[in-house]
């Protein structure tokens, strides 16, 4: 009797550390989803395309494991806050958006290691904050009206290219900058001979990235237009960047 006690008693042993033996990590230990903040306030002009984007995001991040909160409140710039997130994310922003100290948190926030994705008119935002403009690369100048053109890959190994091939055609409205930022690198460029309006020449990057004052940076110029968030490459590009600027 006590000969089947102790049998039984090692069969049921081996039976659990099976199992968790083949528990998979994701079982044991799921992987927290990053939280990502999405800002849209407008203090110029305001895309009709806002929220277009923010809906691609929110679908973006339900099957990419982030989690977006999408917000126009300028308030949720403050330490306590921004702690809880990975990534920012400036989408088409305009104009003074932030206050002193609401400046002073985010830039604590990057300085801490947080991401930056600009998108489109983030660029068009936060003029006399020099610091920012270094961080988002350039501000806008001006742009023609909208028109299809060609863009050049120029690094084609980054999350956000590696889908495409060496030329890209599309229509959007394209952005020329000045105050440039050149420690950042070019990712995509404009060929100025495909539309009309460019005033950059040769060297109009449209799309970039960087590490900046403790963080990675991701912009893109594209992003002007409705269809933009419907169009598969230009989704590919700016979830590329995402994962980019989470360091994935």
């Amino acid at each position: 009797m006590k000969f089947v006690t102790l049998l039984i008693s090692i069969t049921l042993l081996f039976n659990c550390n099976q199992k968790a033996t083949n528990e998979t990590p994701e079982e044991n230990d799921p992987i927290q989803a990053e939280k990502v903040l999405v800002f849209t306030k407008t203090e110029g002009f305001r895309h009709n395309s806002i929220e277009d984007g923010v809906a691609l995001l929110k679908t973006q991040a339900g099957s990419n494991n982030f989690e977006v909160t999408h917000t126009e409140d300028a308030s949720v710039f403050n330490d306590n806050n921004l702690r809880d997130y990975k990534l920012v994310i400036f989408l088409s922003t305009t104009g003074d958006i932030l206050n002193d100290n609401q400046q002073e948190a985010f830039k604590k926030f990057i300085n801490n290691g947080g991401g930056f994705v600009g998108v489109h008119a983030a660029t068009d935002t936060e003029y006399d904050w020099p610091w920012y403009g270094q961080l988002v690369g350039g501000y806008f100048e001006s742009h023609p009206q909208t028109q299809e053109a060609t863009i050049q890959i120029v690094k084609n190994d980054h999350p956000s290219t590696q889908h495409l091939s060496s030329t890209w055609t599309r229509t959007d409205e394209w952005y020329n900058f000045k105050d440039l930022n050149q420690s950042t690198t070019t990712l995509l460029n404009l060929d100025e001979t495909s539309y009309e309006g460019g005033n950059n020449g040769d060297n109009h990057p449209i799309a970039w990235f960087h590490e900046y004052d403790g963080g990675r940076v991701f912009y893109t110029g594209l992003g002007h237009t409705k269809e933009s968030y419907e169009e598969e490459a230009f989704k590919q590009h700016l979830l590329g960047g995402i994962f980019y600027a989470l360091n994935r």
